[in-house]
């Protein structure tokens, strides 16, 4: 048998030899925004904990609480017999939340978007994306079996030309995913022209609200509640819970009869065992404090502005977010490297994006902000910045 490592080898080294090598970093604490990483302290801008909740005393003790009622595990899939209690009540309250009539419990985000894209999209159908959509959703509309477009990012102009084509119209669904908040660049998909385009031609629009659940409108819907948008205008809603909310796992909200094609045909929640009870039991108690906490969002607009004042002063370029997520524009991968470890050696936990997971030529720093920051650290942060930023590009 032919040994595969020598052929796996070479392509690993490639991938050092551009700056794209990826490692993992080992935490030796909880979630939060002072940890420790392999032994060093750091205050951690890279995590989407955009409301401090993950390790939040209440959260943890209702999870705690949850294991001792419902135990660890799943045990099977929701369809056999690993739909608990748990699991029915929180689905109930992330429907009553987002003013849909049902929500339904996914195992993550991932499973979720591919899950959904191809219980609803057939042959004959079309499925339209941003170019820019997270993985999972593009992964979802790769899998397929709809034909699968992709426009510009953010390009209306593009969506339209997709969608008034005349291979669209010919038969079958009309699907147009998005990303609510894009998660590299922090800015927030044109939803309301993009709900209008979809009902003038006949389109379904599915809106993955990751990064913007729990942190944008009043009460911490999401980019969908921020922009006064309901159920006839984005019938398909995914959100996670591993971010804002702080615990683990996703849901997609919608009607009836969305939630239960997704219960009959969407091989990713068919096949796979149930979220963990107490990890649901955790997710009602974070996503009451996401409710009635509202200043732990005012705390992330306040922290936003200031990095944003900031950056501006010490002549620091970003891309144009008024999201917790604050890209760093740099380009080359390896200056991106260079920056990133300055900033580790310094005490600041920062994420280095670089492609694939931006597009080449365009990576970044993906600074992350919490509401459980503090304004010294954020200010310390922008210190850091631009010290590393003077060294690694001197000619700015």
């Amino acid at each position: 048998m032919t040994n595969p490592d020598p052929e796996l080898q070479i392509a690993l080294a490639e991938r050092r030899a551009r700056q794209l090598y990826r490692q993992r970093l080992t935490l030796d604490t909880a979630q939060g925004a002072a940890v420790r990483i392999q032994g060093q302290a750091c205050i951690n801008f890279s995590s989407n904990d955009y409301l401090g909740l993950a390790a939040d005393p209440e959260v943890v003790a209702a999870l705690i609480e949850g294991a001792r009622r419902w135990g660890v595990g799943g045990g099977a899939s929701h369809l056999i017999s690993g739909h608990g209690g748990a699991h029915q009540a929180l689905e109930e309250a992330l429907a009553e939340f987002t003013g849909r009539p049902r929500a339904l419990l996914f195992s993550t985000g991932y499973m979720a978007n591919v899950g959904v894209i191809n219980a609803l999209a057939r042959d004959g159908d079309l499925v339209v994306q941003d170019r820019l959509n997270h993985a999972s959703l593009l992964d979802g509309g790769f899998l397929c079996r709809a034909r699968f477009e992709r426009y510009p990012h953010a390009d209306l102009g593009a969506l339209e030309a997709l969608l008034a084509a005349p291979a669209a119209s010919a038969s079958g669904r009309r699907l147009v995913v998005t990303d609510g908040v894009f998660s590299m660049d922090g800015d927030i998909a044109p939803l309301a022209e993009m709900a209008a385009l979809a009902d003038r031609h006949g389109a379904w629009l599915m809106v993955d609200d990751a990064h913007g659940f729990g942190v944008l409108g009043e009460q911490g819907g999401g980019s969908v509640e921020a922009l006064g948008l309901d159920l006839d205008q984005v019938p398909v809603l995914v959100g996670t819970l591993g971010k804002a909310l702080g615990t683990f796992g996703a849901f997609v909200a919608g009607s009836e009869a969305l939630i239960e094609t997704l219960i009959q045909f969407a091989r990713t929640y068919i096949y796979t065992t149930a979220l963990p009870p107490a990890v649901a039991a955790a997710t009602l108690t974070s996503l009451r404090l996401a409710q009635t906490q509202g200043w732990r969002r005012e705390r992330l607009r306040e922290l936003t502005a200031r990095f944003r004042a900031g950056a501006a002063a010490r002549d620091l370029p970003l891309l144009d977010s008024d999201t917790p997520i604050q890209p760093v524009p740099v380009g080359d991968s390896a200056r991106v490297v260079a920056i990133a470890a300055r900033l580790r050696a310094a005490g600041y936990l920062v994420g280095g994006i670089r492609p694939p997971t931006v597009p080449a030529g365009t990576g970044r720093l993906r600074i992350a902000l919490s509401a459980a920051h503090e304004p010294l650290q954020v200010d310390g942060l922008l210190d850091a910045l631009a010290a590393a930023w003077r060294e690694v590009i001197p000619s700015r």
